[in-house]
């Protein structure tokens, strides 16, 4: 089955007529947030149990506006903070884990944007598209290669353009977006980004994502097959700039503000399922299993861990902001700023992911074996969050902190390679 060959049946003409005719402001998306994450709500688990790709829910995405939430005033944009963008990520993964965690290279994407003071051609364009409510996603990584990040996919000169060739794997968000970025080598073995059009001929999106979580993430392969690529659309990687380090850093905490997200939802799902399904246990004194004092206890836990985790993702998110704001100022202590925003994320991501698995495995005492069944799919929430904190090893990011803590070490801190 492909997925991604047909939108969901529920796209209907209303969703498409839906664009606004004037740019939102940041107030507008964020007042309208609530009503967008409750249209994508509905059926988000049974959709990840029948494989149906929301691209419904990136219509209502495009036509929200709040895609272009990060550009800058001065750029034309909303000017919304990367506070702002992890509220607006936590509250629709809250909605559909795997429409958030999409989003993902398209924030990044913005990020950069927002941050860019002498923008190129490219990068104008890229920004009246997102304003247009265009999405982006990426094709940065390849399977088979000696270790992640290397790219052995070509872009070689073809008379007065290009041609890529190559394989992606992971290619999150990809599928749902009308532009991605691509990662590339050209004839002299220097890494270059392309921004291209994901409709382009010889660019094949394929649902061949197969984790046991975020199911519908469209992280799977893009093939490229002797795709045209302009000169203008082509720009040097600039990870290693103090902005791509901050990026890097972002995305990071996307990764958590959608683990955030989650962890609301299996709270409300606990919630509704002792009052509306659940009943006392054989042996328990409560008539009724809203009462069972055992029950109350994890419902409390739950709710705890659900605040916690909220309140360390937004205050990561302002540290975040901070080192923005160095970069577009630039400050003189934006170097250490940024490294800071980088160490914050890091430890956020420690506690947050010990906080959140333990979440997700308590959801169960609330219930008996009936919690378990294939139709409530409450399994979802552990497999979506292990999934996501599988993407980078914690192991190494709490050995990277206690040595930055112990000995001054900044290496793996100022690479720009997310640890």
């Amino acid at each position: 089955m492909n997925a991604f060959v047909t939108p969901l049946r529920q796209v209907a003409a209303a969703q498409e007529s839906a664009a606004p005719s004037a740019r939102p402001s940041r107030t507008d998306i964020l007042s309208g947030l609530p009503q967008l994450a409750a249209a994508i709500a509905p059926g988000a688990a049974q959709r990840e149990l029948q494989r149906e790709a929301p691209f419904a829910a990136f219509e209502l995405l495009r036509a929200s506006g709040i895609g272009a939430l990060r550009i800058g005033r001065e750029q034309g944009g909303p000017g919304g903070s990367i506070a702002d963008v992890i509220e607006v990520v936590a509250t629709l993964a809250a909605a559909d884990s795997n429409v958030a965690h999409a989003l993902r290279t398209h924030f990044n994407t913005t990020e950069l944007l927002r941050l860019d003071r002498s923008p190129s051609p490219l990068a104008q364009r890229q920004i009246g598209w997102v304003l247009e409510g265009k999405l982006f996603g990426g094709a940065f990584t390849e399977l088979g290669t000696a270790r992640a990040g290397i790219s052995t996919s070509t872009l070689l000169r073809e008379g007065e353009h290009h041609r890529l060739n190559g394989k992606k794997y992971y290619a999150t968000g990809t599928a749902y977006a009308d532009y991605f970025n691509v990662f590339a080598v050209n004839a002299q073995e220097q890494r270059i980004t392309a921004v291209i059009p994901v409709q382009r001929e010889g660019v094949r999106v394929l649902d061949d994502w197969d984790g046991m979580g975020q199911r519908l993430t469209a992280s799977g392969s893009v093939e490229l097959d002797n795709v045209l690529v302009y000169d203008d659309e082509i720009s040097p990687s600039s990870r290693e700039q103090l902005p791509g380090r901050h990026a890097s850093a972002l995305r990071q905490l996307i990764l958590v503000a959608t683990a955030a997200g989650i962890v609301r939802n299996l709270f409300s799902d606990a919630r509704h399922y002792v009052l509306h399904l659940g009943r006392p246990a054989m042996h328990s004194p409560a008539e009724r299993s809203r009462d069972d004092h055992f029950v109350q206890a994890v419902v409390g836990e739950l709710a705890a861990a659900s605040y916690a985790i909220d309140q360390l993702v937004a205050e990561n998110a302002r540290q975040l902001d901070l080192g923005a704001e160095a970069l577009l100022l630039e400050h003189e202590d934006t170097e250490n700023i940024v490294l800071q925003g980088a160490l914050a994320t890091a430890k956020t991501q420690l506690v947050v992911s010990r906080l959140a698995l333990n979440a997700a495995e308590r959801l169960f005492e609330v219930g008996g074996a009936s919690a378990t069944s294939r139709k409530l799919n409450l399994d979802r929430h552990w497999r979506n969050l292990r999934t996501i904190f599988s993407h980078n090893p914690l192991l190494h990011k709490s050995r990277v902190v206690g040595d930055y803590e112990l000995n001054g070490t900044r290496t793996h801190l100022e690479e720009g390679r997310v640890f």
